[in-house]
């Protein structure tokens, strides 16, 4: 299905029924990625899900601002119909998701933070222009190298030192290797840079939050998600064991016991 919005038509599914959860997806990937394990579970709960694409999935120009994701996703949130609802999002996502929650309180309920950030440092810094310089360079990574540095950069070692697990992790990112599209290229300048910093802005938000934080996440570590959640009022941190960046994918059950347990609590 699509939603023609102001200046871009995003591709969405909506599966079940009930309250609605909308959720976000990181940099350079598309909504179906939710649906391997957070939407069945959140369906058989009883949630009616919408995941989209992300403006730069499909084919597009760069050029667009983290402002116009956030209104791409208020957009489709109005688009629906959905009034206030919940939502979650992981990475950019979850930083699309935080802003929508400063800016436009009036469409969401309870909000779900998942390996976020409100500024930079050295190391993310110096790993997001790195990879940068490196799409930009036109050079293309041998597809076993690239699914080496994937893993290295989104999967905790409790899951690199598991032959079985890690086996099948490279075999999926060697078969899928990441193209760099303009429009997924542009995802990554939308990234909190270390001359920006979003905490003192966040202390406005008085949307009911949950932020989980992945304790092996090399890309956005926990302290930095903590940081969010410690000057969020009232907001919730969960910090989980044996999680990498991609700790959605990697121990789903305790992320989505966590998100399920939060939406129940029925704060907001």
């Amino acid at each position: 299905m699509f939603a023609d919005l102001p200046g871009v038509k995003l591709s969405y599914q909506d599966t079940g029924s009930g309250e609605p959860v909308v959720l976000v997806m990181g940099a350079g990937a598309t909504g179906r990625v939710w649906h391997l394990h957070q939407v069945p579970a959140l369906v058989e709960a009883g949630y009616r899900v919408i995941t989209f694409d992300n403006r730069g999935i499909s084919p597009a120009e760069p050029g667009f601002t983290i402002d116009d994701l956030v209104a791409d996703t208020a957009g489709l949130i109005e688009h629906l119909g959905l009034r206030r609802c919940r939502l979650m999002g992981t990475s950019l996502g979850a930083q699309v998701v935080t802003e929508l929650a400063l800016t436009h309180p009036d469409l969401v309920s309870q909000a779900v933070l998942i390996a976020t950030h409100g500024r930079s440092d050295v190391m993310r810094a110096a790993m997001s222009l790195a990879e940068k310089e490196l799409i930009d360079s036109g050079v293309v990574l041998p597809a076993r190298q690239e699914a080496v540095d994937r893993a290295l950069r989104n999967l905790s070692p409790h899951t690199l030192n598991n032959d079985a697990a890690i086996s099948d992790w490279l075999d999926i990112f060697e078969m899928s290797p990441t193209l760099w599209t303009p429009g997924l290229r542009a995802q990554l300048d939308l990234d909190i840079t270390l001359e920006s910093s979003r905490l003192n802005a966040y202390a406005d938000i008085r949307v009911p939050c949950l932020v989980i934080g992945f304790a092996d996440d090399v890309r956005l570590p926990p302290h930095l998600s903590r940081e969010v959640a410690d000057v969020i009022p009232g907001a919730e941190y969960v910090e989980l064991e044996r999680c990498g960046h991609y700790g959605y994918l990697e121990r789903p059950d305790v992320v989505n016991a966590a998100v399920l347990e939060f939406f129940a609590a029925g704060h907001g």
